[in-house]
């Protein structure tokens, strides 16, 4: 079974980066069905992780909830990212789990990058903010990114076209995932918080 890991920046519940992570996630899972793979989503909204990851980074431990999610990311197949863009750049959340993921777990790691945003003028964020960094990372980025600006949720035309870019998204990463060359990974995230007896146990000695 295929698992695509679909993680979701967005700041509100609900929220529009979820409604389209979750569009791309199943775009992507059907275009490898229609070819004969199976695939599984597995959901990772940052939202409710936001203080464990400020916390990792300040002190380089990741709490159970965060190294749970650190390890969907890097143990899928494929990873679907979306992040709202403010100022037109990535929202502060989506950088900094992208912080705490160690730099080589997602080397030719397929990935499918979408943003949200209120207007069209962020658009160009995913290839001049977010793409870099996956970059630096040597994932697999897929050449169509997904922008949803607000207008594109609202008239039937809008919604259509947003539909179509989904699609074509989302075969791109299936494409992606056949013809990854990633190897298979067990995640090796920060490491887990220490257990305050443990830290004890050696003053005794």
């Amino acid at each position: 079974m295929t698992t695509i890991a679909v993680v979701s920046a967005g700041l509100s519940d609900p929220s529009s980066t979820r409604l389209l992570a979750d569009r791309l996630g199943r775009a992507a899972a059907e275009a490898l069905l229609a070819d004969g793979t199976p695939a599984e989503v597995a959901h990772v909204e940052l939202r409710p992780l936001a203080h464990e990851i400020i916390d990792a980074m300040l002190t380089g431990f990741a709490a159970p909830a965060l190294a749970t999610a650190v390890a969907t990311v890097v143990e899928a197949d494929a990873v679907v990212f979306v992040t709202p863009v403010f100022t037109a750049g990535v929202s502060g959340l989506a950088k900094s789990f992208l912080d705490v993921v160690d730099k080589d777990a997602l080397a030719d790691m397929p990935v499918l990058l979408g943003a949200t945003g209120g207007t069209a003028r962020h658009s160009l964020a995913i290839d001049h903010a977010l793409r870099p960094v996956f970059a630096y990372l040597r994932a697999a980025v897929v050449p169509t990114g997904v922008f949803a600006a607000t207008d594109d949720w609202g008239t039937e035309g809008d919604a259509a076209a947003l539909e179509g870019r989904i699609r074509r998204a989302g075969a791109d990463l299936a494409w992606a995932v056949r013809a990854s060359r990633r190897v298979p990974q067990q995640a090796d995230a920060l490491p887990a918080t220490p257990d305050f007896a443990s830290m004890l146990g050696g003053l005794g000695h």
